[in-house]
């Protein structure tokens, strides 16, 4: 067989959201494949031919009957593959996508099943419309409903786990690492809960950016519309039309729906994306530093030559897919809002790939939400961490001394402690032992060890901060 003939499939698919990883991504081609945007174009010209014959003052087309209205509705609803391939079929002829897409509805309403008046409004299929007015609609439902459907929930149940990490170690002390450098501790469950609190702000910034579509012809000024019915408030009936399809009006644009809207619900993407990134990387380092272990499974291999391995994989392949995600997206947020004066097409194969975009992050959040439940905390290891480092409660000392008046508390604690490779506990006793404070606050001192220094730590994970 030729390597340029081999059938598709999941082997043989260039891009592995399509192959390698097809079972994981298999939701999105019910938003972004060429069948979706199909489907969906079917679905805004029919509710748009709808709304035209439910105008009192437009008398060329009667309103619709229930029948006539359920048979138009349905061409979406029922759209199917071999529908797809007619339109496909059509394509090939007019080498216009959406003009394609026209004609296939026309096709359908004279077919012997269609409700016999239908035909009489034939020519008020895409009325007045531009190729544009169809498709930014058509993707503004696709995202709409990805992000509903899809993105949304799977946002949701990662911050579920995140914040279950920050729940079940609020008060299991860590020693925090500012700088890579042994510093004041803090709590495991308190920095999940930074990424939860985090994590929280992107998802409800992509909740509630709003989606927004226009309807106003080949140059944004109705030209069309007006010279056809100069009497009709065409920009009011294309508001109640967008409106009604549960997107927010653009009123003013070019022939394109200006595509910021989708810029900004990019960066919120990037955003939620490059908090996770920090979370997998955080957590990958808590692993190398024996802080998690990873549960075994028997039948899984780390290394193909180091027996002993369980390999971070998990994180390290959701910080992969995060990464092409935020290229893609970025590239969208600079590119789309850019066009030519009036209309270019660079659009056009970029909204494409807005699938391809969320699938990354889709399988980055998998990949995590797979990662977090094999996650087994070693007490063991972070208390002895702690033990190894008794010299970050220098802190605690010199601010308790600058509140009693001792003179140049900071200086002494740093000849005391900085670069020091043998400082412990007894050492640090042996300073607070000589310090003129009140005996109370001497008390406290001599109490503390590394493992209680957490501040209020344990209080701040268990809290909500939506």
């Amino acid at each position: 067989m030729s390597l340029n003939l081999l059938p598709l499939n999941e082997l043989t698919a260039l891009s592995p959201l399509d192959g390698r990883y097809h079972r994981k991504t298999a939701p999105l081609r019910g938003y972004f494949s060429e069948f979706a945007l199909l489907r969906a174009r079917v679905e805004v010209e029919v509710e748009w031919l709808i709304h035209l014959a439910a105008q009192a003052d437009l008398k060329e087309v009667a309103a619709f009957s229930a029948e006539q209205t359920n048979f138009l509705r349905q061409l979406a609803a029922q759209f199917s593959l071999p529908h797809a391939e007619r339109v496909k079929a059509l394509e090939a002829v007019t080498n216009h996508d959406v003009k394609a897409v026209e004609y296939f509805i026309k096709e359908r309403i004279h077919q012997p099943d269609a409700p016999a008046s239908l035909a009489a409004g034939c020519e008020f299929v895409h009325f007045a419309c531009t190729s544009e007015d169809i498709n930014n609609l058509a993707y503004a439902l696709l995202v709409k409903r990805a992000r509903q459907d899809l993105l949304a929930p799977q946002m949701r149940a990662l911050l579920k786990q995140v914040r279950g990490f920050a729940t079940d170690y609020a008060a299991q002390p860590m020693l925090a690492r500012t700088h890579g450098q042994a510093a004041s501790p803090t709590t495991v469950g308190k920095e999940f809960a930074n990424f939860a609190h985090r994590l929280q702000g992107g998802l409800q910034a992509i909740t509630e950016q709003p989606i927004l579509g226009k309807f106003n012809g080949a140059s944004g000024n109705f030209n069309a519309h007006i010279a056809a019915y100069p009497k009709l408030d065409w920009a009011a009936i294309a508001r109640a039309f967008v409106t009604k399809l549960g997107l927010r009006y653009q009123p003013l644009s070019t022939q394109i729906e200006p595509h910021d809207f989708l810029a900004e619900l990019c960066h919120h993407l990037i955003r939620f994306n490059t908090v996770l990134i920090d979370l997998n990387r955080d957590v990958w380092g808590y692993i190398s530093l024996g802080y998690f272990r990873q549960r075994a499974r028997a039948d899984e291999v780390g290394s193909s030559a180091m027996p002993h391995k369980i390999n971070p994989i998990d994180f390290e392949n959701s910080e992969g897919n995060l990464g092409l995600s935020n290229a893609l997206l970025q590239h969208f947020a600079a590119t789309l809002p850019v066009s030519r004066w009036q209309r270019d097409l660079t659009d056009s194969t970029v909204l494409r790939n807005l699938g391809v975009a969320l699938g990354h992050s889709l399988l980055a959040m998998q990949a995590a939400m797979n990662g977090l439940p094999k996650l087994q905390l070693d007490a063991q290891r972070l208390q002895q961490d702690l033990a190894q480092n008794w010299q970050v409660l220098a802190e605690a000392v010199q601010t308790v001394m600058r509140r009693y008046g001792v003179a140049q508390p900071y200086e002494k604690l740093k000849h005391l402690t900085r670069g020091t490779g043998n400082f412990g506990r007894a050492e640090l006793h042996a300073f607070i032992e000589t310090l003129a404070i009140p005996k109370h606050a001497k008390q406290r001192l001599l109490a503390m060890t590394p493992a209680d220094y957490i501040g209020r730590a344990a209080q701040a994970a268990r809290e909500r901060h939506d």
